[in-house]
């Protein structure tokens, strides 16, 4: 899809027109990426700045701007570790010379609303979430049980410097725009700001209904972090006679678990190319979305081909998906079915609760309209994200 650039006809001198991007990484094309993709065909002269870039790992769109890297690019094979670099990553952010810039927009879910803009530069965040690290995901990553292996007392006095840090950085932003209603009253509670929300954009038009679908497998196409929650899947899938492919790499070991039979229903594929995930969207039977997500661009995009959603209740996927809970769904008879439902939620975050969820889905899976739910998915089709963004870019 062509995009008409909205500052087009503006020559490239004096300055006054300037633009800068700043994207927190570019280590590969996700959610946050999709989203700066568009931005860059909407500001095809901005400048792009971000902490580390991995060449190659992004669409073309964005790697055509040159991306800026911090002097995190410098640390020998960085890509492989720069998670855990966190600390460092506030003083990158700062390190940025963005003073010229009468425009900056930030696309930040860490830290790169924190660059330091110029006295007299406008500063847009789009936000995807406050820094999930250290605020409503902490004891995922740093709490007991979570991913890193560091002494308690150092991960919590880092994460005390970095909220700190993140509550100052907020107000480096002059307009805070958020991804869904769910991360707007989280930008409320711990930045006391307001935002506008702008739904990130999907590619409606790349997607179809299957005309006879296999419906054959449950789908997940996840990254394997902690608030993803995949053990709640692989804990349901233990018990249960049914085939699910999940589009990721697997955690240690369940991998060669899968291969012994042990999981054997369990299908990890690895990551797969944009036709891949879409030819597994419209045959799949339902996608599975167990996580706590501030979005959840893959709901979209599932629906935009026709297939329904079983998910976790909570968080953005509420906004992305016309859902019905398990209690109303099994109490609700053929005739009075909720017109234009798109989905299953579950209210516990458990393999028993998605189990049951299972079952609820399969007793009224034919009640669900495959043409209603991609209908459904089109009000977070591409036009509508650029539309609200040109308002938003032109106003002062």
């Amino acid at each position: 899809m062509k995009t008409e650039p909205l500052f087009e006809k503006v020559p490239d001198s004096p300055d006054a027109n300037r633009t800068a991007l700043v994207h927190d990484w570019l280590t590969g094309m996700r959610g946050g990426e999709k989203c700066l993709k568009v931005l860059c065909e909407l500001l095809p002269r901005a400048d792009l700045f971000t902490l580390l870039h991995l060449e190659g790992t992004v669409d073309p769109v964005i790697e055509s701007h040159g991306p800026r890297s911090s002097f995190l690019q410098a640390f020998p094979g960085v890509g492989r570790y720069y998670r855990y670099l966190l600390p460092l990553f506030p003083l990158a952010a700062e390190g940025f010379d963005l003073h010229a810039y009468p425009l900056i927009v930030s696309i930040s879910h860490c830290a790169a609303k924190g660059v330091i803009p110029g006295p007299t530069s406008r500063h847009i965040c789009y936000c995807l979430t406050p820094m999930r690290y250290v605020w409503d995901q902490y004891p995922f990553y740093f709490g007991k049980g979570g991913r890193t292996s560091a002494p308690r007392v150092l991960t919590r006095l880092v994460a005390h410097y970095l909220r700190v840090w993140d509550v100052a950085a907020s107000n480096r932003v002059d307009e805070f725009v958020a991804i869904s209603r769910f991360v707007a009253d989280r930008i409320r509670k711990y930045y006391r700001r307001e935002a506008q929300v702008i739904y990130p954009p999907v590619e409606w038009s790349q997607y179809e209904v299957a005309p006879s679908p296999e419906k054959d497998f449950y789908l997940v196409v996840s990254a394997n972090a902690p608030y993803k929650r995949l053990d709640i899947v692989l804990e349901a899938f233990r018990d249960l006679d049914r085939h699910v492919k999940i589009v990721g790499h697997a955690p240690a070991g369940e991998a060669a678990k899968s291969r012994r039979g042990r999981l054997g229903n369990v299908e990890w594929l690895g990551w797969r190319s944009d036709a891949e995930v879409r030819e597994l969207y419209a045959n799949c039977r339902a996608l599975l979305f167990p996580g706590t997500e501030d979005f959840g661009l893959v709901p979209v995009e599932v629906q935009a081909a026709g297939r329904p959603i079983i998910a976790y209740g909570r968080g953005g996927v509420l906004e992305s998906v016309r859902g019905i809970s398990v209690k109303e769904a099994g109490g609700t008879d053929k005739g009075s079915w909720e017109r234009g439902c798109t989905g299953i939620f579950f209210q516990e975050p458990t393999a028993k609760a998605l189990t049951e969820a299972i079952a609820c889905f399969e007793s009224v899976e034919d009640r669900f309209d495959p043409p209603g739910i991609r209908e459904w998915a089109q009000r977070f089709d591409r036009p509508v994200f650029e539309k609200q963004w040109k308002r938003l870019l032109r106003s002062r």
